[in-house]
């Protein structure tokens, strides 16, 4: 079964541009720090499974575009290279504590903003609409991923 997920980035780190750029429109999602997020790539995700592509800490955030997983999860490496912001002196190589992903871009899509996910009643009890979440990777429910494909149907 198809699990959804919606995945945050900062653009100026990886904007969905460059993960179109990338070979193969396949980027490793390098960087996750937070135990909750990285439990969801590790456990939980398998290629196929359907991402939304979401820009952070910009002007406007917001969904940019429909990815899938790409790959199982491995090993993060920016974890082990101490010139990396990610390195984590702790971990080691025998025992990973970080994990990731590959991403791979379908399609860039409009933005479909935060504000104007929270302003369309079908998406309540979305995972990034509720107060406090700070999550970069959140599950989404089927009818959420579907009433979002039709709103980044719509001009």
């Amino acid at each position: 079964m198809t699990s959804y997920w919606l995945m945050k980035s900062e653009p100026s780190e990886c904007s969905v541009d460059d993960a179109l750029a990338a070979k193969n429109s396949t980027v490793p999602w390098i960087g996750v720090r937070n135990y909750q997020a990285r439990n969801f790539m590790r456990d939980h995700m398998k290629p196929g499974d359907g991402v939304l592509f979401y820009h952070s800490s910009c002007e406007e955030p917001g969904i940019v575009g429909i990815a899938e997983v790409a790959s199982t999860s491995y090993p993060d490496p920016t974890q082990f290279d101490a010139k990396s912001h990610y390195h984590d002196p702790k971990s080691r190589p025998e025992e990973p504590r970080w994990h990731l992903v590959d991403v791979r871009v379908v399609r860039k899509t409009r933005n479909l903003t935060l504000s104007e996910l929270r302003t369309t009643p079908a998406l309540e009890g979305l995972t990034i609409l509720k107060k406090g979440n700070r999550l970069s990777i959140t599950p989404v429910e089927p009818q959420h991923w579907r009433q979002i494909s039709k709103l980044l149907d719509k001009p």
